[in-house]
């Protein structure tokens, strides 16, 4: 279902193999930030885009079921991410 984040989460691995390499060769310090500052973007492009597919999927067909149990299960999910979203 998520494979195609994958490219992404092997750009973000060579992103932080090359921020590693930029500390050993002992790189400016806003450098290394500016970096980190797009390694840290692209991880919640792929979290929003895990997100998205989530809602538009599960979530949705939970809904769609009619089973009201599994729904509220859904929804109480949903709930627990977006506190856990909310706290980082």
């Amino acid at each position: 279902m998520h494979e195609s984040e994958l490219g992404k989460l092997n750009r973000i691995s060579g992103q932080i193999e090359g921020i590693k390499k930029m500390i050993a060769e002992h790189r400016d310090c806003p450098d290394i930030l500016t970096q980190l500052r797009a390694t840290r973007a692209a991880i919640r492009a792929v979290e929003a885009n895990i997100l998205e597919s989530h809602l538009q999927s599960c979530v949705t067909e939970s809904l769609a079921s009619g089973n009201a149990r599994a729904a509220q299960k859904k929804i109480e999910e949903l709930k627990d991410l977006f506190k856990r979203f909310d706290a980082s």
